[in-house]
């Protein structure tokens, strides 16, 4: 150790950021550390930092005695008179060591412990710096791949961001930038480890509480959240001021403020729609663009029954159901959107399973509509309290209307188990009978394929034979003109011959004449 310590302290405090007061106890326990590798015992020695010298102290307490028995632990006491005047037999007395006597095993071994204990105070800072950001978002760099699976340099620690925690569809190189949503830390053998998430609804409201001031400083509060990562989300935003709106807020100039969200969050759709404490008109502005005729609520059930026009009911459940599977993350309830023309026959098959039973008539049937009770279904699973708090009902009546709507109940599921069954035996011979007749039709095209083949061979010899009589027709036609083309010639060199000899005797009777002057 020299006087150089105290500085090296100071320097490594900075570096590491570890407090300058643990890097003395490790200092202290790794001298302690390397006396008992070299003495076997440490009880009987001290170790302190000597601020002012900057270096470590050891002090080995012996007991004064007048015959040393074991010199690790004692000391004759003229030696003791020595190195203290004052000191008697029975006294403890410290003597100074000098740390350069410890040897290069037992100096290994205080190194040892310094760097554990250096790695441990690493840890628990990280630790410490880290448990308490759980919530918030953070940047880091893509330092490696592991089995799927990002690890992010965060500067002082790595943080694991999971396969299950990544949004699908992304990619990413090492060496790229990426943000992220801290989701837990954990302290485990090797150190802290920090879980990271892009696809927690928690990373879209952190998003939007770093975009828009209005939810950071509390004038706007994101009410609740629901994403389906890297396809769509929806928030449901309410104000604590009435003059500002809340949608306008995270939407911002130009969706500036929103298309930021979206940007990072890589091309997903978000949807903000106004919070309303009424369930019923929060659903019907979770469903928005589609709109909704009508909303019937089982608050006991926590269930929703949303009826919208039949033209809408395409836009009200979304592509795969998306909308109304987000809509019914988004507000806790159970939803069932049905179009119009299905709701008002079930309303019809409803009131007529209540005027079925015998105990109802057409204006009882209207007073357990109008208490909830709109089917026959729902009689048989009443609670017979229930059914006294609407009228003074007898419990003979009221035990035999459960019985008789149970009953119904019972009927109406064996019809539809037989016309299941009946459906399915008739599917089953139709597919027979189609089976049968199309073999009957095979058969039957074979049969006539194979005369009309028959009659194509007879119909073609009989047209090479037509073909063979015109050939010999048209050759016998031929040799006629021929013949008429040769007595024709003849016939007309003959003329010739005449007209010749006509022409010589003409010329002959002009030269006898005489010329008349």
């Amino acid at each position: 150790m020299n006087s150089d310590l105290g500085r090296v302290l100071d320097q490594v405090s900075r570096d590491k950021g570890i407090d300058r007061q643990i890097l003395i106890d490790t200092l202290e326990e790794a001298t302690k550390s390397a006396i008992k590798k070299k003495f076997g015992l440490s009880d009987n020695f001290e170790v302190t930092f000597n601020e002012e010298l900057g270096e470590v102290e050891v002090y080995q307490f012996k007991e004064v005695v007048e015959q040393v028995t074991d010199d690790k632990l004692q000391i004759v006491v003229s030696e003791a008179k020595l190195l203290d005047p004052e000191s008697e037999i029975g006294d403890e007395l410290g003597v100074k060591m000098e740390t350069s006597e410890f040897g290069r095993i037992a100096a290994q071994s205080a190194k040892q412990v310094i760097i554990q204990r250096m790695k441990d105070a690493e840890r628990d800072i990280v630790y410490d710096d880290f448990k308490d950001r759980e919530g918030e978002i953070i940047n880091g760099i893509v330092q490696r791949f592991d089995k799927g699976s990002l690890i992010i340099n965060l500067g002082r620690t790595d943080a694991l961001l999971t396969s299950s925690e990544q949004v699908p569809k992304e990619n990413y190189r090492q060496g790229d930038r990426i943000r992220a949503l801290v989701l837990e830390v954990k302290q485990i053998s090797r150190g802290p480890q920090i879980i990271l998430s892009r696809t927690h609804p928690d990373f879209l409201r952190a998003l939007f509480e770093i975009e828009v001031p209005e939810i950071s400083e509390n004038i706007v509060r994101i009410a609740a959240v629901a994403r389906e990562p890297g396809s769509r989300s929806k928030i449901a935003v309410l104000s604590e001021d009435k003059d500002i709106d809340p949608v306008g807020a995270c939407v911002g100039m130009r969706g500036s403020r929103v298309q930021s969200v979206v940007q990072e969050l890589r091309g997903e759709k978000i949807d903000i729609i106004p919070y309303n404490p009424d369930p019923a008109r929060f659903i019907v502005n979770a469903l928005a663009p589609a709109v909704v005729s009508r909303v019937v609520m089982d608050e006991a059930n926590k269930t929703m029954e949303v009826v919208v026009p039949d033209e809408q009911l395409s836009l009200a459940i979304g592509r795969k159901g998306q909308n109304v599977r987000l809509a019914s993350k988004l507000s806790g309830w159970r939803i069932d959107v049905k179009n119009e023309t299905r709701y008002e026959r079930t309303l019809r098959q409803d009131y007529q399973s209540l005027l079925a039973l015998p105990q109802v008539n057409e204006s009882l049937a209207d007073v357990f509509y109008e208490a909830g009770f709109t089917s026959a279904a729902q009689l048989q699973a009443a609670d017979p309290e229930e059914l006294y708090a609407i009228q003074d009902f007898e419990e003979d009546f009221v035990a035999g209307l459960i019985e008789a709507a149970k009953a119904y109940v019972e009927q109406m599921g064996e019809e539809e188990t037989e016309a299941a069954d009946e459906a399915e035996d008739m599917s089953e011979e139709e597919s027979e009978d189609m089976q049968a007749e199309t073999e009957e039709e095979a058969e039957d095209m074979q049969a006539e394929t194979g005369e009309g083949e028959e009659a194509e061979l007879e119909g073609l010899q009989e047209a090479a034979d037509e073909t063979e009589e015109g050939e010999e027709a048209e050759l016998e036609g031929v040799e006629e003109v021929a013949d008429e083309t040769e007595e024709g010639e003849e016939a007309e060199l003959e003329g010739v011959e005449e007209t010749a000899d006509e022409t010589e005797e003409e010329s002959s009777d002009a030269e006898e004449e005489p010329t008349e002057i």
